[in-house]
């Protein structure tokens, strides 16, 4: 009886127990607003974790790469970039969804490259500063972009430069090699490959995709679109603005963009390649095989020459990328390097030594065959580059010396004949006579042996020279920071004098070699005036005055020097200041010490006695035709 009173008992109380459990429970139970707060708290924990900064080359970011990417059903940020970016959100659940870089260099250059958009953010020249000594960077501070923009089998509309890849460092014996993938799946990816060898500009660069066909709407073309705007890296921005340009081969055939355009756009097929040149940089993007259309884009980013500025160029190429059995395979190489020219005519085929602003035609010719070995040759042993210009001044001025002795031949020739060239002006005056006075002139000068023409001679050799020289020197990146006596730098302007002013189409700096240089011109002007005036025949009527316009040029011409070549690269100043120096010397020895009047004269009167030699084709037709004309004129005066 009592056993079954406790079991009673003790049921009684398990149940009130119970009750007063669910009491407190059902009391106590957070609010709406506690539930709200704790589901939020969760979610951000799932934010905080995806956007975590993870170093790539550490042992947890590997462990973590290896896996399957967060699981983030609950997470709404993930919903977001599923909605947003459809199959691509699986690179944004990866834990290289960061804003991370990694960098490949070598002994020339050091490339960085971003998790965000796969692409080369910064590139130094290790080698190399800016004009203002500063670490000089190709790209930096957001100046370019390298970006596919591409339709999805979703109908979304994406670009790369909004989507994080993948990064994986490794070797390929001495090369580095970054592969970026941009992923859909564990074995599903668009693939960045950049790959760079020791000691070298060049770096191999590849597109690649795998298992993209669900992915990407590869029907469509991908588009390709890279722009830069290039660095002020020299002293001059005038100057170095008119060597910065955009050039391209095509069809194998070498084109350029106008420097000085505002804009100029070029649609192109066929594209082996295009270079974003600085005057002594440049950014070079190749194919393997052809590019089979382009759209290239150059802006002027200077508007006043004389403010100082960031950027001198924007530069924009438009390639679409055409899929092949639904995937991209393209094998490119990308150059961020000097503007030299040893270096990239090393590059057999690729024909990039056309970056090079060597000139066209004759003038490139010389540079290339001329210039560029006496230059390096002389450089090889010599380490000043001042020395270097005045020993190569010296070498053409010696190899051009014939030539000026030859010129001076003829003009004391001429001078020996003037007398009777006047006696002949006095013998057929007046315009009814000039074709006979023509005759006569000429028939003198072929018996004494003398060429009129041969004066001209040496102004035609010496014009290629001058103007092979005027490509030579800006071009020249040896020279660049090099500086001789007074002069900093040989590729800029030598300043000596900073003026409180701007003089128009002068500047505000005062230059040293121009000045000289224009000083060489006026004697050497001076000096030769004399013997032009020999080359010429004796004031003829309703000529114009010939004397009076020589002296003009003798003092227009050393002017118009110095205000044009106030900005050049004082180099180029040098070499024509030196060269005009040794011009005026041999053209001294020559005179005094080579040349004899009297002996010309003597052979002259020699050569009139011999029988005239049988006169050629092209003499006698000339002679024919003007006793033709000198008929005809008298039958009209009839």
């Amino acid at each position: 009886m009592e056993e079954k009173k406790f079991d009673l008992n003790s049921l009684i109380g398990f149940v009130l127990l119970g009750a007063i459990m669910i009491y407190y429970f059902y009391t106590n139970q957070p609010t709406p607003e506690q539930v709200a707060e704790k589901k939020a708290e969760q979610v951000q924990d799932s934010i905080d974790k995806l956007n975590a900064v993870v170093q790539p080359d550490t042992a947890v970011y590997k462990q973590q790469v290896d896996q399957a990417p967060v699981n983030p059903s609950d997470s709404l940020a993930y919903s977001q970039s599923q909605n947003r970016l459809g199959s691509f959100a699986y690179s944004a659940g990866l834990p290289s969804a960061t804003d991370h870089e990694t960098v490949i260099e070598n002994e020339l250059v050091k490339i960085t490259i971003a998790n965000k958009g796969g692409q080369i953010t910064e590139v130094l020249l290790k080698n190399f500063k800016t004009y203002d000594m500063l670490p000089l960077y190709v790209i930096k501070d957001q100046n370019a972009s390298f970006n596919l923009s591409f339709a999805t089998q979703d109908n979304r509309n994406l670009q790369t430069k909004d989507l994080y890849f993948e990064p994986s460092l490794s070797n390929n014996g001495d090369n580095q090699v970054l592969s970026m993938k941009l992923k859909v799946a564990r074995d599903r990816y668009l693939e960045y490959r950049y790959e760079l060898k020791p000691d070298d500009y060049m770096m191999d660069f590849a597109i690649r995709t795998q298992g993209m066909e669900t992915a990407i709407n590869t029907s469509q073309a991908i588009n390709l679109d890279w722009q830069l705007k290039s660095f002020r890296t020299e002293k001059s921005v005038k100057y170095e603005n008119q060597y910065t340009d955009l050039r391209y081969l095509q069809n194998g055939g070498f084109e350029y963009m106008n420097a000085m355009s505002d804009e100029d756009e070029e649609d192109v097929d066929n594209l082996n390649w295009v270079a974003f040149k600085q005057q002594f940089f440049t950014s070079i993007l190749l194919a393997e095989d052809k590019f089979e259309s382009a759209k290239l884009v150059s802006k002027n980013l200077v508007q006043d020459e004389d403010i100082d500025t960031v950027y001198t160029k924007k530069y924009e190429a438009y390639i679409p990328l055409l899929a092949k059995n639904g995937e991209l395979d393209y094998n490119m190489n990308m150059y961020y390097g000097p503007v030299d020219y040893e270096i990239l005519s090393k590059y057999e085929g690729q024909q990039l030594d056309r970056i090079v602003s060597l000139g066209w035609g004759i003038f490139r010719w010389i540079n290339k065959f001329v210039f560029i070995p006496v230059f390096s040759f002389l450089s090889s042993f010599i380490g000043n580059f001042g020395i270097v210009i005045i020993l190569m001044t010296i070498v053409v001025r010696i190899i051009m010396s014939p030539v000026v002795y030859k010129s001076y031949l003829s003009s004391a020739k001429m001078k020996v004949l003037r007398p009777e060239m006047q006696e002949i002006n006095e013998k057929y005056k007046g315009k009814e006579n000039a074709m006979k006075r023509q005759q006569e002139t000429m028939a003198i000068q072929r018996k004494a042996g003398v060429n009129p023409l041969s004066g001209c001679i040496p102004a035609l050799i010496q014009m290629p020279v001058f103007f092979a020289l005027f490509r030579f020197f800006p071009a020249n990146i040896d020279i660049r920071q090099n500086g001789f006596l007074w002069a900093d730098d040989l590729s800029a302007y030598d300043e000596v004098l900073q003026l409180p002013f701007k003089i128009p189409f002068y500047g505000d700096h005062v230059s040293l070699f121009p000045i000289l240089a224009s000083i060489a011109i006026f004697f050497y002007m001076q000096m030769t005036q004399s013997q032009q005036m020999n080359m010429q025949q004796p004031q003829q009527e309703g000529m114009p005055d010939m004397q009076k316009m020589m002296k003009m040029m003798m003092y227009f011409s050393p002017i118009m020097m110095m205000f044009f070549f106030n900005s050049f690269a004082s180099s180029l100043s040098l070499y024509y200041f030196v060269s005009n120096l040794l011009t005026i010397v041999i053209m001294l020895v020559i005179k005094h010490f080579i040349i004899d009047e009297d002996k010309i004269h003597a052979q002259i009167q020699e050569n009139k006695k011999r029988p005239e030699k049988k006169k050629s084709a092209f003499r006698q037709r000339l002679d024919d035709a003007m006793k033709q004309a000198q008929v005809q004129q008298a039958q009209k005066k009839k």
